[in-house]
């Protein structure tokens, strides 16, 4: 799930993306990316949402937040 942020500055919209990444991560077996987009500005976007990230997406990755759920034991 990809979630946009319209807010007046630039670092705004990469901290409220940033926020939501780290939330999601906590309970994901995905990676959270942020990603820089010229018209929306920054969003989250869940790694789960794709087998693997398109190169247009991949591209535009500018942090990225490990899930922190493990099945592993």
């Amino acid at each position: 799930m990809a979630t946009q942020f319209q807010r007046t500055s630039t670092s705004d919209r990469y901290f409220a993306a940033l926020a939501v990444a780290e939330g999601r991560a906590l309970h994901s077996f995905f990676d959270q990316h942020i990603i820089e987009d010229k018209r929306l500005g920054y969003f989250a976007l869940d790694e789960g949402d794709y087998n693997v990230l398109p190169a247009h997406l991949a591209a535009r990755v500018v942090h990225t937040i490990h899930g922190a759920m493990s099945d592993e034991f």
